[in-house]
C-alpha cells in the first residue's frame, strides 16, 4: 500500500513514527508552504532539502558559519563539478574545516528542514521507495526517535513563542541599563551576533535573515534576551487609516463651506 495523504489527516510525527517502526527506505516528498524532500535508509533519517535552499556542502558550511561567503564562492568556482564527498575531502586536507565541522553542519541542515515540517498543519505527502539523495551528496544517519521527541517539543515551544512574539516586523532597542546586565550574562555566539544588529531600523525578520536563523531560532533567542532585560520590542507603526469612501460624484465640503452652512442655520433659527 502506497504511503500518501495530507498532513491534515496524518501529522509529521505520525509519519516519522511509521517510517521508524517499519524501517523504511526511500524519500518522503511533502508539498505544503514549500516543497520538501526527506530521505531515509532502514528507518534512519539521512538527508533533507527544502524549497530553493541550496543543499551543496559549501552552502551548508556557509550557513553554519564554518565558511565565509567569500570562501564559499571561491570553493564553488575552484572545485566546480566535484561531488560534496570530494569537496569535503579537499576542505579537510586544506584545514579550512574539520571532519566534525562537516558532520555537524550537515546534520543541522537536515534537522532544520525536518523540524520545520513539524509546524506544517496542511500539505500533501507521498513516500517514494525508489528515490534516494543524489550520489554526490553526503548522507549521515540520524536516529528518528530523538528527532521525533525534539520536533514535538519544538512545536509546543514554537506555539508559545508565536504568542509572545507574533510580529517579526517589529524592531528592537536596548533596555535601560542593558550594558550592566550584559556584564553578568554569558551569551551564546548567536546571541552576540544578534546584539550587533539591535537597532530600531532593523526588523527582527531582517536580523534573522542576516544571521541565517529560522523564525523559531530568532524568536527563541530574542524572547530570552527580553526576559533577561537586555532588549525591548518596538512595534512597527500602524498603517494610516484609509479615507472614507464617498459615492461617486459627491463633493467634499471645505471647512469654510461647512461654517457658512452652520451660520445660515443659526440665522434661520434666530428669525423664527
Amino acid at each position: 500500500m502506497a504511503l500518501k495523504g495530507n498532513l491534515r489527516d496524518f501529522t509529521t510525527t505520525q509519519l516519522l513514527n511509521l517510517i521508524n517502526l517499519a524501517r523504511k527506505t526511500g524519500t518522503l516528498l511533502v508539498e505544503g508552504s514549500d516543497m520538501a524532500t526527506v530521505s531515509f535508509r532502514e528507518g534512519k533519517l539521512i538527508y533533507a532539502e527544502i524549497g530553493q535552499q541550496d543543499g551543496r556542502l559549501s552552502q551548508v558550511l556557509f550557513r553554519s558559519g564554518k565558511l565565509t561567503q567569500e570562501q564559499s564562492h571561491f570553493i564553488e568556482s575552484k572545485f566546480a563539478g566535484k561531488s560534496d564527498k570530494q569537496l569535503g575531502h579537499k576542505l579537510i586536507q586544506s584545514k579550512l574545516v574539520t571532519q566534525n565541522d562537516i558532520i555537524q553542519s550537515i546534520q543541522q541542515h537536515v534537522l532544520d528542514v525536518v523540524y520545520k515540517l513539524f509546524t506544517w498543519a496542511d500539505g500533501s505527502f507521498a513516500f517514494d521507495v525508489s528515490r534516494m539523495p543524489p550520489d554526490e551528496r553526503i548522507t549521515i544517519p540520524i536516529d528518528l526517535e530523538s528527532v521525533i521527541m525534539e520536533g514535538s517539543r519544538r512545536l509546543q515551544e514554537s506555539e508559545r513563542l508565536q504568542e509572545e512574539l507574533p510580529n517579526l516586523d517589529a524592531s528592537l532597542k536596548f533596555a535601560s541599563r542593558a550594558d550592566l546586565r550584559l556584564k553578568g550574562i554569558n551569551l551564546t555566539v548567536d546571541e552576540w551576533r544578534i546584539i550587533k544588529y539591535v537597532n530600531p531600523k532593523n526588523s527582527i525578520r531582517q536580523i534573522a535573515k542576516a544571521n541565517n536563523l529560522s523564525e523559531f531560532q530568532i524568536r527563541r533567542i530574542i524572547y530570552g534576551m527580553m526576559q533577561a532585560g537586555i532588549v525591548e520590542l518596538i512595534e512597527p507603526p500602524k498603517p494610516d487609516q484609509p479615507a472614507p469612501i464617498r459615492p461617486r460624484g459627491q463633493k467634499t465640503e471645505s471647512v469654510t463651506e461647512k461654517r457658512s452652512v452652520v451660520n445660515r442655520l443659526i440665522d434661520k433659527i434666530k428669525s423664527l
